[in-house]
This record gives structure tokens, sequence and C-alpha cells, in this order.
């Protein structure tokens, strides 16, 4: 598998996600999301960026839920206006207007700027195409995490906020190329198990 090129790898891997049935995929969101609200990083979080599942990812909607009912703040990511690949973290509520981006990922559709400095965050919750065991990410290819997380590559970063992947187990690979533009992951949480990457 890592002998594969990463589009290839990428496509090799959105397959087997989207290749889960729909009971499947609410089963693993569910199995997931049990493991990760009585997790300590969660549970110690104020301000927390999620997303909303798109294209098979695993679905942490349930999460906005407990998040919302324990008083905590939630986030989604938007595309940053004038910015080539980057994102904003912008406050997500009940009641919270959507619409689709230029990707058709549905979005806060008036944040008008409104949005908290992602240094600021407590925890950022990830969706990836792929993942391995030491905390490497491989995402969809556009780079928008990862520049807009480019301040942790710092000396000394003003504020790190614990970066924590979501993924189905299929996801899981031995071992994924990396770069140096890469911020690597805390941990990764899958429907069955938290990896604690070194």
């Amino acid at each position: 598998m890592t002998q594969l090129s990463r589009p290839e790898l990428r496509r090799e891997l959105r397959q087997r996600r989207n290749a889960l049935s729909a009971q499947q995929q609410r089963q693993a969101s569910a199995r997931l999301c049990a493991q990760l609200i009585s997790h300590p990083v969660f549970l110690r979080s104020q301000h927390i960026a999620l997303y909303l599942a798109n294209d098979g990812e695993i679905d942490p909607s349930p999460v906005f839920q407990q998040a919302w009912r324990m008083g905590k703040h939630c986030y989604l990511p938007v595309l940053k206006p004038g910015s080539h690949n980057e994102l904003w973290f912008t406050p997500y509520h009940r009641t919270t207007h959507l619409e689709a981006n230029c990707y058709g990922i549905d979005e806060p559709a008036q944040h008008h700027g409104q949005h908290r400095p992602t240094w600021s965050l407590d925890l950022i919750l990830m969706p990836l195409v792929g993942f391995d065991p030491a905390g490497n990410r491989l995402g969809m290819g556009g780079g928008y995490y990862d520049r807009s997380l480019s301040f942790l590559h710092q000396e000394k970063p003003i504020r790190r906020p614990a970066l924590v992947g979501l993924a189905h187990e299929c996801q899981r690979v031995d071992a994924l190329p990396c770069d140096s533009w890469d911020i690597p992951l805390s941990k990764i949480v899958t429907d069955t198990r938290v990896y604690r990457a070194a």
C-alpha cells in the first residue's frame, strides 16, 4: 500500500471509506463519538473546531450535540476569503445557516469575517483520507489545514491546539510519506481505537 503514489493512495483510501454502507457509517460514527466525548482532551477543551462529514468521512455530528450540552463552543472551517488554500474557523450553533462552498461542502453562510484565531482553539478535530500510527495525515491534497496551521512550525508558537484526526479504521496504513510542511497529529481517533502519535 505505501508503495503507491499519494494520488493513488488517496484514491484507494477514499474508495475504502465510500464502500461502507449507510448503516456501517452510522455505527462507526457512534463508536467514534463515544470514545471521543469521554477522552480527556475533549473534556478539558472549551473551543473546539470540527467539520461536517463529506465524501465518506466519518461523521462527528454527535460530538457537536454533546459539546453544546456541555456548554462548549464549536467552530467550522470556512474557506478564507481572498486567500489561497487557507481556512478560518467560524462559530457554529444549532441555528447557524449553512450554504455549500465552491467544493460543495456546507459552511456557515454569513460569517462576515467572524472567526476565532486558529492558535486560540483548544482542539481541532480534522478529517483525513489516510493516517499512520505515527500521526501522519493524508488529506485531500489541497493543503488547507497545513497552511492554516503553519504557525506551529515556529520555534515557539504562541499556543498549540490539540490536533486530532478522525477516521474509519479502514483508513489506516502502516506508514505515510511526509513532507516538511506536513503538520503531524497528536492523536487519531477511529471507530475502534485511539492512536497516540509519537
